[in-house]
């Protein structure tokens, strides 16, 4: 081993790296971005307020008083309802994951446990929910601590403060159902983005496309043969999914025409940006980071695996704006509540970011410069 050239090899790498900075950029600095927004989500988790729904049907000072003490707590942001207004419907039409129902004659069982000594006195508060968000457990939890210490305090007693639970969904449903939309968007943004980046930017380094638009292909026809790659092995990713899914966890997933029709959008839209960074990203080496550096702030924060809830509101904004966070929705909306009206809401708003970031994409691409 001749540690000469080890060395010489050495400050010829290093010189390469000082050379591309947009390696620099995103070996160094988007590391440390990632840190930092993550660390803001984590290291706020003991401080975090959830948004709670009340709805009291009894309109009384006494049960007034519960509403009250979960605010104090300082680990809820409170919302009244109406009492006229059903609850069910309400947590569907408003996107809420959790409404609580304080209910009529609260106050004389109150009266009758603690002035008459009664201990078959009691109150059943009810927690109408959707199974489909995985933040509602804790909050359901956060409230049952508050109710248990609220027991405590009355008396050594049977508990006065009961609770039961109400899904607002019809039909039963596991997290694994909402789970597994969540992948499929999830591989096929990251199969498209990362095909088109890296590809594209291999063949530009080594001068074959530049070679490719004196051949008869045309540039829409290369785009449109690499859309069509990236649509066949998004099926095939999402056929062995489904497959595993519905072998190992028996899952209830509707397979309908918004299956196919969100996975051509999911291609569309990260091809695009791919066709844009492409343009942006010069080097070869330096296309996995960038392609990293639009793959994981969606992943994390789009509703895959983390719950919008759990984040500050600043990112929650953020999310939102996320387009695989309507890729997530859209596919939920359709394969798990067979809500055809969301499906179309979702559908549409993520045709309008496919067709302009495409768009931008084909503008940016340069057929006799190697794109």
């Amino acid at each position: 081993m001749n540690l000469r050239v080890v060395g010489a090899s050495l400050v010829v790498s290093l010189k390469s790296f000082y050379r591309e900075k947009t390696t620099m950029f995103f070996t160094t600095t988007f590391p440390i971005l990632l840190i930092l927004v993550f660390g803001t989500i984590f290291m706020e988790q003991d401080k975090v307020r959830f948004d709670l729904c009340v709805q009291d049907l009894d309109q009384t000072e006494t049960s007034a008083e519960i509403a009250k003490a979960l605010a104090l707590s300082g680990r809820f942001k409170l919302t009244r309802v109406d009492p006229a207004i059903d609850a069910t419907q309400y947590a569907r039409d408003n996107n809420v994951n959790l409404v609580l129902i304080i209910p009529k004659d609260y106050e004389k069982s109150y009266m009758q446990y603690v002035q008459f000594d009664d201990p078959g006195a009691f109150v059943n508060i009810t927690y109408v929910y959707d199974p489909s968000s995985s933040s509602v457990i804790t909050k359901m939890q956060l409230l049952n601590l508050a109710f248990a210490k609220m027991n405590q305090g009355l008396s050594a007693k049977s508990p006065f403060v009961r609770t039961s639970e109400i899904s607002i969904h019809t039909k039963k449903y596991r997290f694994i159902d909402f789970f597994i939309p969540g992948i499929i968007a999830m591989a096929v943004m990251t199969a498209s983005l990362f095909g088109s980046v890296n590809v594209n930017t291999e063949l530009r380094q080594k001068g074959i496309i530049r070679k490719l638009s004196t051949t008869p292909i045309t540039r829409t026809d290369w785009v449109l043969s690499n859309i069509l790659y990236q649509f066949l092995l998004a099926v095939i990713s999402t056929t062995a999914m489904l497959s595993v899914s519905y072998a190992v966890f028996d899952v209830r997933l509707q397979i309908n025409a918004w299956l196919p029709l969100f996975i051509i959008l999911d291609v569309f839209t990260f091809v695009g940006i791919g066709m844009i960074l492409t343009r942006i990203v010069k080097e070869a080496q330096s296309a996995a980071a960038a392609a990293n550096a639009i793959i994981f702030p969606m992943m994390f924060l789009s509703g895959s695996f983390f719950p919008l809830e759990m984040m500050p509101h600043f990112l929650q904004t953020f999310a939102r704006a996320l387009p695989l966070y309507y890729i997530n929705e859209g596919l939920r909306a359709s394969m798990v509540f067979r809500d055809n009206a969301a499906a179309l809401s979702y559908s549409a708003i993520i045709g309008i970011v496919a067709a302009l970031v495409f768009i931008v994409g084909i503008t940016a691409t340069r057929w006799e410069e190697g794109i």
